[in-house]
């Protein structure tokens, strides 16, 4: 088995488990913070473990909450983020971090007691620079299941492994990660232009670098979905936006997969404004309801009944929302500097 590099910014390690420095971005995550950070201490790895928080200006008692945890724990370390924007918060995160390994989580995400064991393990026996796993969507109100169950479903989110499994290997992106610091370095860090894809951005950075994102399907971390329509919606809005702009900066980065929800959009559009004078214009539209009522009755088996009625919805905001997302991202979104095709 091979040895992860040791850092220059990390503690003593013992041989084999090399420190963990778990950096989280927190903006409004009072009511899921605390227990985000016990599952992160509670870990099942052998080796030294802190935790560093970013926080930005949040409107609810998050920065309270984070201070009572780490002046209850001195492997929690708090860092100020007055952006709040999130890839700002993990680059002053990890310049605070002392490991080698440095692992991203979010302030409401719940890891399984063996993830870090598991990251750690797969980084020595694969060489990879980032390992991540799998985003599994849990919810609770029947809206946030039938969200749960859409990002989980190749209807949903096409075929990305981190969302519907898969066999490990290399992989484009990967859900959070775990990464060597020296990957890092090498890369930059996070591009903070970025507001949103962000990680799918670096991990880019990472494999053109000669670097392996390798997916692990035992690391599996519980998510909370958005927790209705407008929510969802706004979440999606941005994605779509914000991947259009990685395309744009860095080409050949795109492919049919992204291009499926904003081709539908148009065509549903098309359709609508020709219909009145071309009946013939509602077969998209039309065509798009029968198909996502179809395949939420595919689907959606297992759901309570009310998360299933909700499913089409949710479906139809996913698709339309991250259409039109990308559909209207301006180019000044782009840097002068970066590439602008596309």
């Amino acid at each position: 088995m091979k040895q992860v590099p040791d850092s220059p910014h990390a503690p003593t390690e013992t041989r084999g488990r090399p420190p963990i420095s778990v950096v989280m971005p927190v903006l409004n995550e009072e009511r899921h913070l605390r227990e985000a950070v016990d599952q992160v201490l509670a870990q099942s790895y052998p080796g030294e473990i802190e935790v560093v928080l970013a926080v930005g200006p949040s409107k609810d008692r998050t920065q309270e909450v984070a201070d009572a945890i780490a002046a209850a724990d001195r492997r929690v370390t708090v860092v100020p983020n007055p952006t709040g924007r999130t890839p700002n918060a993990l680059n002053a995160a990890i310049a605070a971090a002392r490991g080698g390994i440095i692992a991203r989580v979010d302030g409401h995400a719940m890891l399984p007691p063996d993830y870090l064991r598991v990251a750690v393990e797969t980084l020595a026996e694969t060489g990879a620079d980032n390992v991540g796993g799998i985003m599994a969507a849990e919810g609770v109100t029947p809206f946030e299941q039938a969200v749960a169950c859409a990002m989980t479903s190749k209807i949903g989110v096409g075929a990305a492994a981190f969302h519907v499994g898969g066999q490990a290997g290399p992989a484009d992106t990967v859900y959070l990660g775990v990464f060597r610091r020296s990957a890092l370095d090498r890369v930059g860090g996070y591009d903070e232009h970025f507001q949103r894809a962000q990680d799918w951005e670096m991990n880019h950075r990472i494999r053109q670098s000669g670097g392996v994102v390798w997916f692990q399907p035992r690391m599996r971390v519980t998510y909370r979905p958005r927790p209705d329509v407008k929510a969802l919606a706004k979440q999606y809005f941005h994605y779509g936006r914000w991947r259009r702009v990685v395309s744009r900066t860095h080409e050949g980065t795109i492919n049919l997969r992204y291009l499926a929800p904003p081709a539908a959009v148009l065509a549903m559009l098309l359709g609508l404004v020709v219909s009145p004078f071309l009946p013939l214009g509602l077969i998209v539209p039309g065509g798009y309801a029968l198909a996502i009522v179809a395949g939420s009755a595919l689907t959606g088996g297992g759901l309570p009944f009310a998360a299933r009625l909700r499913l089409p919805i949710v479906y139809a905001t996913m698709h339309c929302a991250w259409g039109w997302g990308f559909l209207t991202s301006p180019k000044k979104l782009v840097r002068q500097t970066g590439v602008t095709s596309a």
